[in-house]
């Protein structure tokens, strides 16, 4: 089994770092950092998906980004049976390989998780830790539909990507005088929650799936200059404030 390697040319990756040092220097926002990072991960290392689970307020790894509707849901499944590559990064702070979720040792290893990983369409795994020394404070997944190894340059690139959003998250807590990130975390919680909500009644509403909503949400808040979660919360509300987006489909 060879291992996948991804040749990025130099200035992708530096636009894709400026990029989301911009997001932390300029109006720092959480959902949008960690969506970013995740979208990234999948435009530079070939991988097919990526997402993002961070501690909550109590320790509990919790589902904060994600590339695509089928990897978020995967990693609802991984958390809600705690079993998987990223529950297991994050609890040894070590980075997680599948190469091949259908092998013998994979599916001994995470019966549950392989089986709903072949459902979601994923044929491999890494999971990387979101770490600063001692501190471990979530885990980047990266899934792939085809079996095979990441090249250990892929590897160190994405674990670089899982370092920028450590970093961003810690110098956070940081500027707000050491503390934890609990407030900040739970804030980013319910706006997710808000987010998801946002996608289900604009699917409804003009029968989409769930990654066109998301995508028309993002689109409509960039490229007005709005929150996204502000604009989720108009959608949700019904409030003027959605604008277009938020009308019901032209009979």
């Amino acid at each position: 089994m060879g291992s996948t390697r991804v040749q990025v040319p130099d200035q992708r990756v530096t636009a894709a770092f400026v990029a989301l040092a911009d997001t932390l220097v300029t109006g720092f926002d959480l959902i949008e950092f960690l969506q970013q990072t995740s979208e990234r991960c999948v435009e530079l290392l070939g991988v097919d998906a990526a997402g993002l689970l961070v501690t909550d307020q109590r320790g509990s790894l919790r589902m904060m980004a994600s590339s695509s509707e089928q990897s978020r849901l995967l990693e609802l499944f991984e958390l809600q049976n705690d079993q998987g590559p990223c529950p297991e990064a994050f609890a040894t702070g070590q980075a997680v390989h599948a190469a091949d979720l259908t092998a013998p040792l994979a599916r001994q290893r995470w019966p549950l998780f392989t089986e709903q990983a072949a459902r979601c369409g994923f044929a491999a795994v890494s999971a990387l830790p979101m770490r600063l020394r001692d501190q471990v404070i979530g885990a980047l997944n990266l899934f792939r539909t085809d079996t095979g190894e990441l090249h250990p340059a892929t590897v160190r690139l994405g674990q670089a990507m899982a370092d920028v959003a450590t970093i961003g998250l810690l110098q956070e807590r940081t500027i707000r005088h050491g503390q934890i990130l609990t407030e900040q975390l739970q804030t980013a919680l319910t706006s997710r929650i808000l987010i998801e909500q946002a996608k289900g009644v604009l699917a409804e509403r003009h029968s989409w799936n769930m990654d066109k909503a998301f995508t028309a949400l993002r689109d409509h808040a960039r490229s007005h200059n709005q929150p996204l979660t502000d604009l989720a919360r108009a959608v949700v509300t019904r409030s003027p404030e959605a604008g277009p987006l938020g009308e019901p489909p032209a009979p």
